[in-house]
């Protein structure tokens, strides 16, 4: 066989992967997917409670199945709604989020916002994001209708954690929130909800997009029994054996996605330790709806007693 027809061939054969990679791509952005979890953190005797994690919805007004998906959630019969942000991708996404939260709005909820709940999305080279971070954060396109949406949120009676505490209750147990605006975009103010936990309720919890090292730093030393978080996507585009190349933000990608712990090597009942949740949410950018060996998800949280 000639060098031009093995050549030929290679081509061929790389070009038929390439396609068969980027089918699978597109198909994976698409295969929603409910992730259980469970974590003891309620007093010895309290009601389990389940908590549902929202996160990276990037919603645009055409997607239906996702639409669908996000309103059967409601089946889960969830005691708490967490939000962690980035719920939309268009200017006319407010009440598509809305319509499909559905019955999700009349569970007692929080939630924070992201960098893409404020700023219209723009075409990005996917590669960046495996580089050194350079501080570059879009701020510069239209504003997206956010207004509308924490209306939307309020009117439903959810607690914005917008760099504020909160107390709210649940069923038989209280829940003291602290929250931060984006720490992406540098909108978190951490001095505004520094200081000691609310050591009289049951539970305390801490809320932000995205996970940086310094509001995760300052959540578990200040007390937070755990930290539940968003933005990164899981990586979105992950090497089977290897997992996430990068989290878009200083996390480590070994906790990209999940149930982990916060400092890394601390066990629970350390001092300045702390749980963390991170989503890898539901959506990707309107440019780059692919995903690989890293399915869009929520999670249910069950917070169940210590002494189970």
């Amino acid at each position: 066989m000639s060098l031009t027809r093995i050549a030929r061939r290679s081509v061929a054969g790389g070009a038929a992967l390439g396609v068969a990679v980027t089918s699978y791509a597109l198909w994976e952005a698409r295969a929603f997917t409910l992730r259980q979890v469970s974590v003891p953190l309620l007093p010895p005797g309290h009601r389990p409670l389940r908590v549902l994690h929202l996160s990276d919805i990037h919603m645009t007004p055409g997607q239906r199945a996702k639409q669908d998906w996000i309103r059967g959630l409601a089946a889960l019969e969830p005691d708490l709604v967490i939000n962690t942000g980035d719920n939309l991708a268009h200017a006319e996404s407010v009440p598509v989020v809305l319509d499909a939260l559905g019955d999700l709005l009349a569970v007692p909820g929080v939630f924070v916002f992201g960098s893409n709940d404020y700023f219209t999305p723009t075409l990005r080279n996917p590669l960046k994001y495996l580089l050194p971070d350079d501080g570059t954060r879009n701020v510069h396109t239209s504003q997206l209708p956010w207004p509308d949406l924490l209306q939307g949120f309020h009117d439903a009676g959810w607690h914005d954690l917008t760099n504020r505490r909160e107390r709210v209750v649940v069923g038989e147990s209280s829940l003291a929130f602290a929250g931060v605006d984006d720490p992406h975009l540098g909108y978190d103010d951490l001095p505004e909800v520094a200081g000691p936990a609310d050591a009289t309720a049951d539970v305390r919890l801490a809320v932000a997009h995205a996970p940086y090292l310094r509001v995760l730093d300052q959540f578990a030393a200040d007390g937070y029994d755990a930290i539940v978080a968003g933005h990164t996507h899981g990586g979105q585009v992950c090497l089977p054996g290897v997992g996430a190349l990068t989290t878009n933000c200083d996390l480590d990608t070994a906790r990209a996605k999940g149930l982990h712990r916060h400092p890394a090597d601390s066990r629970p009942g350390d001092p300045g330790s702390a749980w963390l949740h991170v989503s890898a949410g539901l959506g990707t950018s309107p440019f780059t709806r692919v995903r690989v060996a890293c399915r869009p998800e929520a999670t249910l949280m069950t917070l169940l007693p210590l002494d189970r």
